[in-house]
C-alpha cells in the first residue's frame, strides 16, 4: 500500500478540469486508488461526480491510498497529476 498526502494549491479547488485529469490518470492502473477527504472516501475509478461531490477547496489536505500490483507506478503518476493540475 502506498499513500500520498497533498495540499490543494489551485485557488478554485477541485473543479471539472483537474478532476477529469486526475480520474484519467487513475484509470490507467490496475491498483485501487482512493481519495480521502475529511473522513469521506471515493474511488478515483468511480467517475468524476464522486470526486467533485467531496467539495475539495483551496488549502484542503487530501490523502490518496493506492493498493495493488502497480501501486508504485500509480503513486508516481498520481503525484504528477496532482502537481500538474492542482
Amino acid at each position: 500500500m502506498e499513500k500520498l498526502t497533498y495540499t490543494i494549491k489551485d485557488r478554485d479547488g477541485m473543479h471539472a478540469r483537474p478532476a477529469g485529469a486526475v480520474i484519467k490518470a487513475a484509470g490507467g492502473f490496475k491498483s485501487s486508488i482512493e481519495l480521502v477527504h475529511k473522513d469521506r472516501k471515493v474511488s478515483l475509478k468511480g467517475g468524476i461526480f464522486g470526486l467533485l461531490g467531496l467539495g475539495i477547496r483551496f488549502g484542503d489536505e487530501i490523502v490518496l491510498i493506492i493498493e495493488g500490483e502497480d501501486e508504485k507506478e500509480a503513486l508516481e503518476a498520481m503525484s504528477k497529476a496532482f502537481n500538474d493540475n492542482l
